[in-house]
């Protein structure tokens, strides 16, 4: 086998990521769409008995009969949150988040890109105590949306601020499964809990073994997600916590080693989440109904809030973060990128899609109506986010060294899957 043969078998997932994520994107976006379109249409009665089809056992006393909804939120959204977390423990261990240096630019814009939108939804829902639960809401950056809309614009988007938008996600990523195990986990089973803390322990003991063989470990991460379904912690979490005891073989300065188990899985799971996973979710959470709702629904605290805290708290935070870190000179400023680009990008942060919804869905379980009222804020705020975004990227002026530093990029990522730096 040829290098050449073997360095296109072993790209690292950040350049299928900016191949292909994108397309995926634009599925999610086709699959939303579709879901709204049926939900508002004489077929909305069968996409409702879909949702709510009942399929398989009773896996949980707490979540009753397993459902098409359920199936999606809490098992293959547990497959996604894994992908997940062998992102992040590869972009730490050894991509672009792997020294203090190279952290420092996303890290603050992420930071002030949560706080932001939620002291907004805070400010606007204050007088209603029930909806307080939903500030973790407009928290998240939906990856694979921003990225299908970057994907459109082509070269108005400079590679740097890809990469800056691929970043500020990850961290919010981090941020949002915390957010997830820390403030929506109500009640909790002591046995499961103590049963998922052996199945760690064990998975555990074969990393450091250094087993590299996969079975034991997707056995391993399978009882996982079942013991955790039933500890009462998100299922999902399991994924999360599963990818970090993968073993991994850094390749500083090489593309991925093809021998890493953690790289086996990326890759194996990758065009399984972006195609199948994240649309199917889309479209079984994004379909709703307009039927009987009057334009003043748009202006209730609840979707007003998050649709704000969408649009202008992450515009404001991610920006403002940018901004400090490199006036402050902890980082440097996105190479070939101006000012009006940096703010478009950090508006298109407000695209809050696939975790929003999974939040929402979380923080008002047993409210059905909030959780309807909520999609209508996701969706507000993320179409105008997307769409004022992509309207100030379209026209901004480029910067006069833009094709010069995409071209050092583009040969860095050839080179290794990450850049040494923004």
């Amino acid at each position: 086998m040829s290098t050449t043969t073997s360095l296109k078998q072993h790209h690292s997932v950040l350049q299928r990521f900016l191949a292909s994520d994108a397309a995926g994107g634009i599925l999610l976006m086709a699959a939303a769409v579709a879901a709204l379109i049926i939900a508002n249409s004489p077929l909305a009665g069968v996409y409702q008995h879909f949702l709510h089809w009942q399929t398989g056992p009773v896996l949980s006393d707490k979540l009753g009969p397993m459902t098409t909804h359920l199936w999606v939120n809490d098992g293959l959204m547990a497959v996604f949150f894994l992908l997940v977390g062998l992102e992040i423990k590869r972009e730490l261990v050894d991509g672009r988040l792997s020294t203090w240096e190279q952290r420092r630019l996303p890290a603050l814009p992420a930071l002030l890109g949560m706080a932001f939108p939620a002291a907004i939804y805070v400010l606007l829902t204050a007088k209603q105590p029930l909806l307080m639960n939903g500030w973790a809401i407009p928290a998240a950056t939906d990856i694979a949306f921003a990225m299908g809309v970057l994907a459109l614009l082509g070269r108005h988007a400079p590679l740097s601020l890809k990469l800056l938008l691929v970043s500020v996600a990850i961290i919010d990523d981090m941020g949002a499964v915390a957010i997830i195990a820390v403030f929506y986990t109500a009640s909790i089973n002591a046995g499961a809990l103590a049963a998922a803390a052996a199945i760690v322990g064990v998975l555990f003991a074969l990393n450091k073994l250094r087993v590299m063989k996969m079975w034991p470990y997707l056995i391993g991460l399978a009882l996982l997600w079942y013991v955790t379904l039933l500890s009462g912690v998100h299922a999902t979490i399991a994924g999360v916590v599963g990818a970090f005891l993968i073993p991994y073989i850094p390749s500083p300065g090489t593309p991925d080693a093809p021998d890493s188990p953690l790289h086996r899985l990326e890759h194996a799971l990758h065009p399984w989440v972006g195609f199948l996973v994240v649309p199917v979710f889309g479209f079984v959470n994004a379909g709703v109904s307009f039927a009987g709702l009057s334009p003043s629904a748009m202006w209730a605290p609840l979707p007003l809030g998050i649709a704000a805290a969408l649009f202008l708290g992450k515009q404001l935070g991610v920006f403002a973060g940018v901004m400090l870190a490199v006036k402050s000179g902890l980082a440097g400023k996105p190479r070939g990128s101006t000012w009006l680009q940096i703010y478009a990008v950090s508006m298109l942060c407000g695209i809050g899609f696939t975790m929003s919804l999974f939040i929402g869905g979380l923080a008002f379980l047993g409210h059905p109506e909030y959780v309807e009222e909520a999609k209508i804020g996701i969706l507000l705020g993320s179409l105008l986010s997307a769409i004022v975004a992509c309207l100030i990227l379209r026209f901004a002026p480029k910067a006069k060294d833009q094709c010069e530093h995409e071209s050092v990029q583009a040969d860095e990522i050839r080179r290794d899957g990450d850049v040494v730096a923004m």
